[in-house]
């Protein structure tokens, strides 16, 4: 315990060390250190992948993420530097995805049907929307929006490292960012634009239970898609939908509380 507290102060010092001098040894070191972190996300990333993305590329793309993290870190926040990276990692990989652009238009296309459908629908009943309620809203039989469920989170890329933005230039904050432990519910896990993150968390708050599991276990606890759907016990395309349905909400809601409707 006393080792690991002292390897705890002895990372702090370089921490605030690098902060003041930018020393490139000092970042060396940090993405040797960290390298792993880096090949763990991708790994998780990896696998919901087609075959056609490799491995080597995501963790190429991570590690920029992973230079922006070392550049960016502030260790005065008192968040952990795994923490605070893992975002960013995931971010740069998924950033890459996106601009190969390889999901079909068709998809694509479908996805932003359902976020317009569950952002009319949810403003107008002022809760969330049932699959039931779903379907009808988009005119389809329940069994052809699961369908629907399937294919887009079977081909597109919906994260939480999607970002809401402030209306300020390079100015944003990860929904990812704002998911707080269910056993740390204090204030200070929310880092910065505290009235953005407690916007987020609240809307993280009102997803249906399931939906909201999904997202603790998979972005907080680590936690794979059979890993949950074993916690959860459903199958794991099940979770993948349900994964897929709470980032579209999640994002129909953000829009809607931005152009002012809740």
């Amino acid at each position: 315990m006393g080792d690991i507290l002292v390897e705890e102060r002895e990372e702090d010092e370089r921490w605030r060390l690098f902060k003041k001098t930018q020393d490139p040894a000092i970042q060396d070191s940090f993405v040797i250190q960290y390298a792993p972190l880096v090949k763990y996300v991708a790994g998780k990333i990896a696998v919901s992948m087609p075959h056609n993305v490799e491995f080597d590329d995501l963790v190429s793309c991570g590690t920029f993420g992973l230079l922006d993290a070392i550049k960016k870190f502030d260790p005065d926040k008192h968040v952990k530097f795994k923490t605070y990276a893992v975002t960013r990692i995931r971010g740069a990989i998924f950033d890459e995805l996106r601009s190969v652009d390889w999901v079909p238009r068709s998809v694509r296309q479908k996805s932003r049907e359902v976020e317009e459908t569950i952002r009319h629908l949810e403003s107008s009943l002022g809760r969330a929307a049932s699959d039931k309620e779903l379907a009808d809203a988009m005119g389809v039989s329940l069994k052809d929006f699961e369908r629907t469920l399937q294919k887009i989170s079977s081909t597109s890329i919906l994260s939480l490292n999607d970002i809401w933005y402030t209306g300020e230039d390079n100015d944003n904050v990860s929904i990812g960012d704002s998911i707080e432990s269910p056993r740390s519910q204090g204030p200070e896990a929310i880092v910065e634009k505290e009235e953005i993150r407690q916007v987020i968390i609240r809307t993280i708050d009102e997803l249906p239970e399931k939906e909201k599991k999904v997202l603790v276990l998979y972005y907080y606890e680590d936690l794979t898609l059979k890993e949950i759907g074993k916690v959860l016990d459903v199958t794991e395309s099940r979770v993948s939908q349900l994964h897929t349905k709470a980032i579209i909400r999640l994002r129909a809601k953000l829009t809607n509380i931005k152009k002012g409707i809740f």
